[in-house]
Order: C-alpha cells, then sequence, then structure tokens
C-alpha cells in the first residue's frame, strides 16, 4: 500500500466552550484560603526574603502570560497560577488557553505569549526550522513524563483488531485507506504514533495516512468516522473509551518508559532579556509539580484542571488516569505503576540533554531533517541546564549529575545519547 501522506490538517469538529470564569475564580479563592499563605509558610525563610527582593533579581516583567492546550499535563501551568506558587517569585501568571499547537507556536515565537507549555520535539523543530519559522528556542525544564495514548476506533475492534500484530494484518487484507492522527507533524504525539506504528512493521509515511488534529478535537473527529486512530494526550484517550468511540491500543509508557512529554518552553531572546522572570516562572512552575506529585493532592488538581477554563471534561474522566487507573475499553484494568509524572523526586523535570536529542533523532529518521545536526551542540543550546540547576539548587531540589539517560523502547532498542546519527539512521522503516 502507497499512500500519500502529507500532514496537512484534518477539517475538524469544533467542540470549544466559552471559558468558564467563575469556576476559576472560585479556586483563585480557594486557593487564598490554603495555597498562596499557606504554600508560603512551607518555603524556608531564607529563600522566600531573598529570592526577589529587590534589584538584580527582581523579574523584569511582573505578569507573566503562559500558553497551554486543554490536556491533563497542563497542570503544573495552571497550579502554579491558581495556588499562588507565582506570587512566591514576585510574578502573576496568567494561563492562556489556546486552540492548537501551530497556534501556541506562532504567539511564543511572535512575543503574544511569554512561556508555554509545549511538545518537547515541537521546540527542536522550531529551533531546526523545520516546524515553522526558525528561531532560537530555550526549554527551562520538562513538565512530565508518560500520560498519552493511542486510540482506535471501535470498527476496527469489530474487525478484530486489538494490537499492533492485528491491525497491521488488516492493513495488509483491506484495501482502503487508513487515518491516523497526530497533533503537530514535530511534535511528541507523531513521534509516539510513528514509533510504534513501525514497531508492527507499518510504515506511517507509506502504509497509512496521517493528519493533524488539535488534542481537544481528537474525540469529536472520531466520532463522526474522520479517522482509524490518534495519538494525543490525556484525558482524551480516556474520553474516547468513556463515550464509546474507542479503545486504547497502547500507551505511550508502553512505547518508551519514563518518556519526556511537555516542557516549559520560552525564546531564547526572551531569556536573554527577562532571566529573572525566567527564573521566576521556572521556580514557580517546579513547585506546582512537586505539589501535583503528591498523591493525596492528585483528586483536587484533577478537580481544578476540569473546569471549562482549562481541559473541559469530566472530572471523572481526568481523575481516573491522572492517579493511574486505566482501564483500555478492551475489558483490561490496571493499576499503572508509570502514569504521568510530574516531579518523581527532581527526576522528572531536569532537561536531559538525551531526550532532546531523541527527538532531534526521529525527525532525521522520518525525513523532517534532510541532515543530521549536530545533536549534541543542539540540545546543549536549547535545554538550559544552567538555569535549571540554579532555580533547583535554590528550592534544594536535587540534580541529577548526568545530562544524559539510558531508556530501552517498545522495540528493544536502547537509546542512550551516546551515538545519535548511527542511531537515527538505524532503523529498518524510515522515511
Amino acid at each position: 500500500m502507497s499512500k500519500d501522506n502529507n500532514h496537512s490538517p484534518a477539517k475538524i469538529a469544533n467542540e470549544n466552550e466559552p471559558i468558564d470564569s467563575s469556576r476559576r475564580n472560585f479556586f483563585r479563592a480557594s486557593a487564598g484560603v490554603m495555597g498562596a499563605s499557606a504554600l508560603m509558610g512551607m518555603v524556608p525563610e531564607k529563600i522566600r526574603n531573598n529570592a526577589w527582593a529587590a534589584g538584580s533579581d527582581e523579574p523584569e516583567i511582573k505578569e507573566v502570560k503562559i500558553g497551554f492546550i486543554p490536556l491533563t499535563d497542563c497542570a503544573p501551568i495552571v497550579v502554579a497560577a491558581q495556588m499562588g506558587f507565582d506570587q512566591k517569585y514576585g510574578i502573576k501568571i496568567t494561563p492562556s488557553k489556546e486552540a492548537s499547537w501551530a497556534g501556541v507556536r506562532d504567539k511564543l515565537v511572535n512575543g503574544e505569549l511569554h512561556g508555554a507549555h509545549i511538545l518537547y520535539g515541537m521546540m527542536y523543530g522550531v529551533q531546526l526550522g523545520i516546524g515553522g519559522q526558525q528561531k532560537d528556542m530555550a526549554i527551562l525544564m520538562t513538565l512530565n513524563n508518560n500520560g498519552q495514548g493511542i486510540t482506535l476506533a471501535n470498527q476496527l475492534k469489530e474487525k478484530g483488531v486489538t494490537s499492533g500484530p492485528t491491525l497491521k494484518r488488516l492493513l495488509d487484507n483491506e484495501n482502503r485507506d487508513f487515518t491516523f492522527a497526530q497533533t503537530f507533524p514535530t511534535g511528541t504525539h507523531a513521534m509516539w504514533l510513528y514509533y510504534w506504528l513501525a514497531t508492527y512493521g507499518i510504515n506511517p509515511f507509506k502504509d497509512v495516512k496521517t493528519i493533524v488534529v488539535p488534542p481537544p478535537q481528537m474525540v469529536a473527529n472520531m466520532r463522526i468516522g474522520n479517522m482509524d486512530g490518534y495519538c494525543v494526550g490525556e484525558p482524551w484517550n480516556a474520553r474516547a473509551i468513556h463515550d464509546k468511540i474507542g479503545f486504547s491500543v497502547a500507551t505511550s509508557q508502553d512505547i518508551w518508559t519514563d518518556h519526556p512529554e511537555k516542557v516549559l518552553g520560552c525564546t531564547a531572546d526572551f531569556v536573554a532579556k527577562n532571566p529573572n522572570t525566567a527564573r521566576a516562572m521556572l521556580m514557580a512552575v517546579l513547585e506546582a509539580s512537586r505539589y501535583i506529585d503528591a498523591t493525596e493532592n492528585r483528586s483536587r488538581v484533577a478537580k481544578l484542571i476540569a473546569g471549562k477554563a482549562y481541559v473541559n471534561a469530566p472530572e471523572a474522566v481526568i481523575e481516573g488516569r491522572f492517579v493511574g487507573k486505566y482501564e483500555n475499553g478492551l475489558g483490561k484494568s490496571w493499576q499503572d505503576p508509570n502514569y504521568m509524572k510530574f516531579f518523581n523526586d527532581g527526576s522528572v523535570p531536569f532537561p536531559y540533554l538525551s531526550d532532546g536529542m531523541w527527538f532531534m533523532t526521529q525527525h532525521k529518521r522520518w525525513g523532517l531533517l534532510k541532515s543530521d545536526p549536530d545533536y549534541l551542540a543542539v540540545a546543549r543550546q536549547v535545554n538550559r541546564i544552567d538555569l535549571y540547576t540554579d532555580a533547583a539548587k535554590a528550592l534544594g531540589i536535587a540534580v541529577p549529575k548526568d545530562v544524559m539517560r539510558s531508556s530501552k523502547l517498545i522495540d528493544g532498542v536502547v537509546w542512550d545519547g551516546k551515538d545519535p546519527k548511527a542511531y537515527a539512521n538505524g532503523f529498518k522503516i524510515k522515511a
């Protein structure tokens, strides 16, 4: 089968609703009772008094607009803003709900947004000029590991598809175009989808057609038959099961346990002009990430982000996988120890160079990059380990000694960042 695959944006259904300001105000008021004042008391006095006292440490910009897409992993941005973590460092974070990743990219590049909850691979696409206008970018921290997934339409289940091998068999025996959606061509969801398909002998650029659909519109588009499957973050995989239109064939942690996902990203220009503001953002979001990863706080955070101003999904749909309670729509339920993590003793937020390099290897694998970049040099430029280290040390958060990490992915291939060129060009299935 050879099918045209141009990653064109799909004509999509729209389920957006207006922002519910009353719910936002309720949680802002709640934060005033237990958030800002109580949380301030948890910070060592020395840090409170010295962080942004005056002079050169004072944030250059006090009101910071951070873009996000309605996904469960936007939680650190929302929590930092609504529970007072931002106030501790002399800034006010305003979360800005965006309609698509392309919109986040454009607003970040042109300065309408100061920072963003953004796809890891998308930051490298912009840096390398393959995901829109070239712009030097800065990753301040990783926001989360795990918690994405691949959902297939129930019509495929009716044809015996419940796994990668059975999908491959159907593709080989049914003569029609199969369409799969991801959220941005250089982003994380595209890379998870392509990697998973290729693991089972399916070439995502020849054997299927892929389209781009914003995360909140995945379920609506599957409902009306626009795609056979999609890869997206939660809660939009759980929502398909809840609405009885799809089932989970894989989680992203099945593909790569503790994989990097979203990041707190800025332009390099913003960081250069506003280093204190960038550090304040980083510290506020770091503290929010630590707060979210405390088990006793997960339900409260799920309730907060469920509102129309943020993810706009039923609280129960968000909370299940948010606390690791998975069911796949095929009759299997389990407690996944590798559910979405935001802090995990400080291992999640550290911007490992090997993580950034991996996305570049996949961009090369799939022909988005025509030649091998200097993988390590680009990662050192984008991943601001210097800023992260300063912020983490001020908060008493341990910083890993090694800027690389090693992982074995679903196909058994180990990624450790040691020979990225050989890794990128060593896959049997590639563009």
